[in-house]
């Protein structure tokens, strides 16, 4: 996971739990505080924290940096890439909660021929579900936050909705028939979050699965000249390999002997097989089209070309942009401003 020099270190940490950007900007500062850390970049999108640090500094001085903060930090990729698909399932729910509750809810306080008796005590009953149901994981964020003394967008949504469904319960119960009631104000709210979360979400994974099918292109064995096939991962640079019409390319290499067409679609766009002979180099993870090759690897591992393609779309998608950047510094300080406003 990590990258770098004896001296500097780069690593890649997940990071579970985030809802917003001042959420990042809080992950951020607490992993810039951490003893070693020279750098610390968290991206809210893609979830993940960039920490670039000295190689005294292990994975676990970060990873307690993180949970200090109130978040999570999975050690196994899997484990981070089975929460998000929980966590877009459960969003799904949540939304479709807000949206059969809320809809009848906006109906009859907009539209006043919609209204019946009694039509606010549904109002009070529905709202709540929405607001404390689908609205649930706002209350949950909003309370570990204020346990570590923080604000972040999920306060505000908790704040707002609560206090318009108190103040509205407040007036029903005590029976002010001239008092406005706001159920709708608090189950429009949470609808509309939890529905930009959800699309979030959803365009998140389906950017990681992207990576990941990317990743997954890459041959998983290799059979070397004497017949034995071996794992991808046990190839050196050097080895030679054999590959047969219609297999991947195990790797990265130049053509020995043979001579074949080879579908390079994957890496250049180009629809016609490339030919190719004695002396020309191949890409790992192109496939063989006609003929047979043998090849010697030149570069294996993270070294490959889809290695390294894999990487710069996983760099692309963890970077920020400055104005990124800027709109989570300033929600660390705006939720905070208008809390005690």
């Amino acid at each position: 996971m990590g990258t770098g020099s004896s001296m500097k270190v780069r690593t890649d940490i997940r990071v579970d739990g985030m809802t917003c950007g001042a959420c990042a900007s809080r992950v951020e500062s607490a992993l810039g505080a951490a003893e070693g850390v020279l750098d610390a970049r968290v991206n809210f999108a893609s979830g993940r924290a960039t920490v670039l640090h000295d190689g005294s500094t292990g994975d676990a001085v970060l990873r307690r940096a993180i949970e200090q903060a109130g978040y999570s930090a999975p050690e196994r990729p899997e484990a981070h890439d089975d929460a998000e698909l929980r966590r877009v399932a459960a969003l799904r729910r949540r939304l479709v909660g807000a949206v059969v509750l809320g809809a009848p809810v906006m109906a009859v306080s907009m539209l006043p021929p919609l209204r019946f008796d009694g039509w606010r005590w549904f109002a009070l009953v529905a709202s709540a579900a929405v607001i404390f149901g689908s609205g649930w994981g706002f209350h949950r964020a909003a309370a570990r936050n204020l346990r570590h003394r923080a604000a972040t967008m999920d306060t505000l949504v908790s704040l707002g909705t609560t206090a318009a469904w108190v103040w509205s319960a407040v007036v029903l119960l005590a029976g002010l028939d001239d008092g406005h009631v706001y159920f709708e104000t608090g189950t429009v709210i949470v609808a509309l979050v939890v529905l930009g979360k959800w699309l979030e979400a959803r365009a998140t994974r389906r950017s990681g699965e992207a990576v990941r099918a990317l990743a997954r292109l890459s041959a998983s064995t290799a059979r070397l000249t004497d017949g034995t096939e071996i794992p991808v991962e046990e190839l050196a640079v050097g080895m030679r390999f054999v590959v047969r019409p219609g297999e991947r390319i195990a790797t990265d290499g130049v053509v020995v002997s043979g001579a074949s067409a080879v579908d390079m679609s994957m890496v250049t766009g180009e629809p016609v097989p490339v030919e190719v002979a004695p002396g020309d180099e191949v890409i790992g993870a192109t496939v063989n089209a006609d003929g047979s090759l043998e090849v010697e690897a030149t570069r294996v591992g993270a070294d490959t070309a889809l290695a390294q393609i894999v990487r710069l779309v996983d760099e692309a998608q963890g970077g920020r942009a400055a104005v990124q950047r800027l709109a989570d510094r300033v929600a660390g300080v705006f939720v905070p401003v208008v809390v005690v406003l």
